[in-house]
């Protein structure tokens, strides 16, 4: 774990430093289609939006959005740049935003839609794959569909 790592809610003035922290993540994790995919939700579709940063540095970036008048939050757009994999930046911001939700939403399914690069990530951090679909995001990208139990 990283000291002094904060988590915020994300500013219209963040979206160069997202962007480019999403692109560092392509084609490894994201395909490219989805860079623009990525500035249509913080331009359109953005509902509750956090960057993790150390000092003024965002480093990290995940979003929740509803549907059934809030029945269930969808964990979305999660990523954390690609220098500082591994040491624990995603998880803390996951279980950020699941309290978040149970703290705010009490009775809302958490779910996520992700691909089979990442979805071991969620499966120990306590999802249970629910329908895999082949070429979903882009060819090579399969959708894995999921929920928090």
């Amino acid at each position: 774990m990283i000291e002094n790592l904060t988590i915020r809610e994300y500013k219209s003035n963040d979206k160069n430093e997202v962007l480019a922290i999403l692109k560092r993540n392509v084609p490894k994790y994201f395909a490219e289609s989805e860079i623009e995919d990525l500035k249509e939700y913080l331009k359109h579709k953005i509902e509750k939006y956090f960057v993790t940063t150390i000092g003024d540095v965002i480093i990290g970036a995940g979003g929740i959005n509803f549907d059934d008048n809030s029945k269930t939050a969808k964990i979305s757009w999660d990523f954390v740049d690609i220098k500082f994999k591994g040491r624990g930046i995603g998880q803390s911001l996951l279980k950020y935003r699941i309290d978040f939700i149970q703290s705010n939403y009490v009775s809302a399914t958490i779910k996520v839609r992700t691909s089979q690069l990442a979805y071991k990530f969620y499966e120990k951090n306590g999802f249970t794959l629910k329908e895999i679909e082949k070429d979903y995001w882009a060819k090579g990208f399969d959708l894995y569909s999921m929920t928090y139990e």
